[in-house]
């Protein structure tokens, strides 16, 4: 049978700031940290997850605190914004109140490119779309987010990617990843901007490409997306799709194990960076959902350095609410 990616397994940004990234995606976005470790090539970094109340695949925020990082630059080479998925055009009004009394930068609702949305930032500038999915299943609402289930946050809708080579970053989409192109539209302010989709497409499975009319090229940083990952059920799946990049000219590390899931890396041609990362083990290979987020995890090959690398991280303090 033909591999298929189903859709995005996660999205892995930049932050500067660990406590307030982790108040504001928890408390004002009512995301659970469902997985609090460490950056694996980079151990005195935190890598932080927001995700379902499982910690799904497809429903995975991810952060690097790099505090030392310059401002994202918006252009060509970068991912953004990030499209977040709720049930429908209710939860987008409800949410548009929420970030008026949170003074969360935002929008209004709009249509835009066959979709209802409203655009959003955090703190540090990260550019968001939250979409309306009209009721598709998605993930399992977290029971102690202060979003009510009928408004949460439900996943990846999709995520915008500007090329600096649009028609090779399109080849390799449709000719090594399987991705469809499904439509095209004008953007507000120049450039157009090409729709493809996989697996069953659909909210999830969708990335927005857009052809840049400066060419300016943008930089990855504080406020900024530094890689996207798409799924893949399994190991062997995953070796099939390394196999495919390499035959088609890409340079793609080896499989690395980050033992909640296994990773392999290439940079499209327009310059991005990709993932493909398998379904699993998943985020309670180390402790039980009840308990995720709670502590700082380490793999094993990382548990014997666990005091050194507790020593060097920054204590993520958040201040109690006051209502």
């Amino acid at each position: 049978m033909e591999i298929q990616i189903p859709g995005i397994h996660h999205v892995t940004a930049v932050t500067g700031d660990a406590s307030g990234n982790v108040a504001f995606y928890t408390r004002v976005l009512g995301m659970r940290l469902v997985k609090k470790t460490v950056n694996q090539d980079d151990v005195s970094a935190y890598h932080l997850f927001y995700a379902d109340r499982r910690g799904s695949p497809g429903t995975d925020l991810t952060f690097f605190d790099w505090p030392q990082s310059p401002p994202a630059r918006p252009g060509a080479t970068t991912i953004a914004p990030i499209g977040l998925r709720v049930n429908d055009e209710a939860a987008l009004e409800w949410w548009a109140k929420r970030f008026q009394e949170h003074d969360v930068a935002h929008g209004a609702i709009v249509e835009d490119g066959g979709r209802t949305l409203l655009v959003f930032a955090d703190p540090e500038g990260q550019r968001f779309e939250l979409v309306a999915d009209r009721g598709v299943p998605g993930g399992e609402p977290w029971p102690e987010s202060p979003v009510p289930p009928e408004f949460a946050i439900k996943g990846f809708y999709d995520v915008t990617m500007t090329s600096s080579r649009p028609p090779s970053t399109a080849a390799m989409l449709t000719n090594v990843l399987g991705f469809r192109a499904i439509g095209e539209y004008g953007r507000e302010g120049g450039g157009r901007v090409t729709v493809f989709e996989t697996g069953k497409g659909g909210p999830g499975a969708e990335v927005r490409v857009v052809s840049p009319e400066d060419g300016q090229i943008g930089q990855v940083g504080i406020g900024g997306v530094h890689h996207v990952a798409y799924r893949t059920p399994d190991a062997d799946q995953q070796v099939e799709w390394r196999e495919r990049a390499l035959e088609a000219g890409l340079q793609v590390t080896p499989v690395i194990d980050r033992f909640y899931f296994k990773s392999i890396y290439f940079r499209e041609p327009g310059g991005a960076l990709f993932e493909i990362a398998t379904d699993g083990p998943g985020f309670t290979a180390d402790e039980p959902e009840s308990e995720l987020g709670r502590h700082l995890a380490l793999p094993p090959f990382l548990e014997p350095r666990r005091a050194e690398i507790e020593a060097g991280l920054r204590p993520i303090e958040v201040a109690a609410e006051s209502n």
